[in-house]
């Protein structure tokens, strides 16, 4: 046989105790290696499928969990009266059970039940299974789901169209998966769990910085605590703004030890502008354009998006100098509140407030900034608004900012330089540690 020919495989021979499903496309799924020490146990002799209908009562309420996928886990939804809910007919789940989602198990949609969802409710798109844990160690059966290998069982055990791919139950029940016996699995479950906590540690370690700042500049939260029913009477020297909703949240409380200003005292504050999307001429400049999804308590040198001077002349968006603070006034998730700094001329849009020309006879811009990233939790309680509360430019212009003498302000610039070098090596040996436990565990098990 010469280096040209090309052999083809024809034949494929599978052992009849892997045929759990007579089907070719299924046959031919690669079939995975596992450690051969620890036997196979068909899924279905650890989980029993358990079905607690109730009838959801109207004047009761219920506690509602949801699963996230990609292995994200199962949480509390919500707690709200039956009137509420729409499906009368639901089931009952308890701390301990497995939970999948039948649609979206083939994308890491289960776990185990927290308590914090015990005695909830899920509707029939959700299956719960009891768990024999004298098989099966509870925080082994939860490390080997969130296996990369685990979910190729649920993807090839769904059926169905693109937006309907169900878990077929008899599929998945007869995949098997490596069951040592309780002691070796206590023993693979006790290593991944070290490491983990040594991940921890590590980020704990690196995660001090706020409580010190807070205590050299003499700052302090309290927070006025609300019990619905009682008469409440508050402090006026404690109602930083008017409405419930603001005089029950943390307050900030300053000892005098060192002189407060306003931002407005201490630079101009701004905003930008988004030039018009229907002018193709506004955009793929070489003027760079700030989103807040771009704000992340860093240093900006680079932009998603560039403009034109055209679109400058012609929009609210302005063009700001290096040095320039940016604080997000809004936006998803953690965005709101996050801060960076230009390290290039830049323009940014209306969600973002640009604080410039910046007073530095009184303040050092680095030790405004690392303030401001400290106050991140402080800003974002200001905002305000139902759906998706914002911040707005007269709340950055008046927020206080302590400005000890410029030795105490450099000492804290050097403190955070040398902390968030610690924290990115600390950081990344966390994150190396949580890989290398996610890699042992599956090359223990699957080899």
């Amino acid at each position: 046989m010469d280096n040209n020919t090309v052999t083809y495989q024809y034949l494929k021979f599978i052992g009849s105790q892997k045929l759990s499903n007579w089907s070719v496309k299924y046959l031919l799924e690669d079939v995975f290696t596992y450690n051969e020490n620890y036997p196979l146990v068909a899924i279905k002799e650890i989980l029993k499928r358990n079905k607690t209908q109730i009838d959801i009562q109207d004047n009761l309420n219920y506690k509602r969990a949801t699963i996230k996928i990609n292995n994200g886990g199962i949480f509390l939804r919500d707690i709200t009266l039956g009137k509420n809910i729409g499906t009368k007919k639901q089931f009952r789940i308890s701390k301990g059970q497995f939970l999948l989602s039948k649609i979206d198990a083939r994308n890491g949609a289960f776990g185990v039940v927290p308590e914090v969802v015990d005695n909830g409710i899920i509707t029939g798109n959700f299956w719960t299974y009891d768990v024999d844990y004298l098989k099966v160690n509870p925080h082994y059966l939860a490390l080997i789901t969130t296996t990369q290998q685990f979910i190729s069982f649920c993807q090839r055990s769904s059926a169905g169209t693109t937006n309907r791919h169900y878990l077929q139950e008899n599929l998945f029940l007869n995949e098997k998966i490596p069951l040592p016996i309780l002691l070796e699995q206590e023993k693979l479950v006790k290593e991944y769990q070290d490491k983990l906590q040594q991940a921890e540690q590590l980020n704990n370690e690196a995660n001090n910085f706020k409580s010190e700042l807070d205590n050299k500049l003499g700052i302090s939260n309290t927070k006025i605590e609300f019990n619905q029913g009682i008469l409440k009477f508050v402090d006026f020297k404690n109602i930083e703004k008017w409405g419930l909703d603001q005089i029950f949240k943390s307050h900030t409380q300053y000892n005098g030890k060192y002189k407060t200003l306003k931002i407005l005292d201490l630079c101009l504050v701004s905003s930008g502008g988004t030039p018009s999307r229907g002018n193709r001429s506004f955009y793929n400049g070489d003027i760079p354009w700030i989103k807040t999804g771009e704000v992340i308590d860093k240093v900006i040198y680079e932009t998603e998006e560039k403009i034109t001077l055209e679109a400058i002349k012609n929009s609210s968006a302005k063009l700001y100098p290096t040095g320039s603070l940016v604080v997000a006034m809004y936006g998803q998730g953690k965005t709101r509140g996050r801060t960076a700094k230009l390290g290039i001329d830049a323009t940014t849009n209306q969600a973002c407030a640009v604080l410039y020309k910046i007073n530095n006879d009184i303040v050092i811009t680095d030790y405004l900034w690392i303030y401001l990233m400290n106050e991140y939790d402080r800003l974002r309680e200001l905002a305000s608004g139902n759906n998706q509360p914002n911040l707005n430019a007269d709340m950055i212009k008046n927020y206080p900012v302590v400005i000890p003498p410029f030795e105490i302000q450099t000492s804290i610039i050097d403190d955070f330089n040398t902390l968030r070098n610690f924290r990115n090596q600390k950081s990344k040996q966390a994150e190396t540690l949580r890989t290398e436990a996610i890699a042992d565990f599956e090359n223990a098990i699957f080899g």
